[in-house]
């Protein structure tokens, strides 16, 4: 299983960008998918989750900016990023939870390359 993140760049205070996450290989089913980030000297943190059925989970620091979505059909997820700021610089990585195999409900957790958003002040 392969995720591919795309969409980061160099944007502007009070700009948006919107990511993607593709995932594709042997998959039977996601359950939960999200992103995350990780600014340079910084842990990696949550940015947020959401679930096969659409539930969604958001950090405090981007809760009312950021909104997480999914196209199950495509096994894609997005995240829209609005009223960008310095703060949100950071590698921005994709995971997933894929079920590999229609015998087994065990899922795998995969991650993705990471893309860079710089967010200038």
């Amino acid at each position: 299983v392969q995720l591919q993140a795309s969409g980061g760049g160099l944007v502007q205070y009070g700009g948006s960008l919107r990511l993607s996450c593709a995932a594709s290989g042997s998959i039977v089913s996601i359950n939960a998918m999200g992103w995350y980030r990780q600014a340079p000297g910084s842990q990696r943190e949550l940015v947020a989750t959401i679930t096969s059925s659409g539930s969604t989970n958001y950090a405090d620091s981007v809760k009312g900016r950021f909104n997480i979505s999914r196209d199950n059909a495509k096994n894609t997820v997005y995240l829209q990023m609005n009223s960008l700021k310095p703060t949100d610089t950071a590698v921005y990585s994709c995971n997933a939870k894929v079920r590999r195999y229609s015998w087994s409900d065990h899922a795998y957790t995969f991650w993705g390359q990471g893309t860079l958003v710089t967010v200038s002040s």
